[in-house]
């Protein structure tokens, strides 16, 4: 069985409608139709634990504390007490993350006068930090940081009571 597409929203008609089910669209003739699917976080779409970070405020300490969100790592916390922390694959990171979607010396959290920043250490699949590919980034209170398939969560004192 062959299913019309709805080009407005997507949704699956039989092959007999002239209109969509869902919204009421008129569907297109069978020779011009189009089949759109959505770009889909699958991450997100997880419902569930593993989906959800959360730290006890008095647990946060230094500048923040970055919680593991999805993987087998679920749960792990990387204080960010230095200056400089580095985040890689190499044994002598300081949060080392043992995967190969992770660059040997993928990135480092920086902690300035006034705020932390991400920067990309020339990484091969890039860090993304609120699912957007960047090269350096200020890191706020809640902000998601990705390096290669892992995803963490920035718990930031400072952010929160100021």
């Amino acid at each position: 069985m062959s299913y019309v597409f709805c080009n407005q929203c997507g949704h699956r008609n039989p092959p007999s409608s002239s209109f969509c089910s869902s919204c009421g669209a008129v569907l297109d003739m069978p020779d011009e139709r189009t089949v759109v699917i959505a770009q889909v976080d699958a991450l997100q779409d997880l419902p569930g634990p593993s989906d959800n970070a959360s730290i006890r405020l008095g647990d946060v300490h230094g500048h923040g504390v970055l919680v593991i969100r999805s993987g087998e790592m679920t749960g792990s916390r990387f204080t960010l007490s230095k200056d400089v922390t580095l985040i890689g694959r190499h044994p002598e990171s300081d949060i080392l993350l043992d995967d190969i979607t992770v660059s040997r010396r993928h990135a480092e959290v920086i902690k300035t006068s006034s705020a932390l920043i991400v920067r990309d250490l020339g990484s091969l699949n890039g860090t993304y930090v609120n699912q957007t590919r960047v090269d350096e980034f200020t890191l706020k209170h809640g902000d998601e940081l990705q390096v290669g398939k892992f995803r963490m969560v920035l718990f930031s004192k400072s952010d929160i009571l100021s």
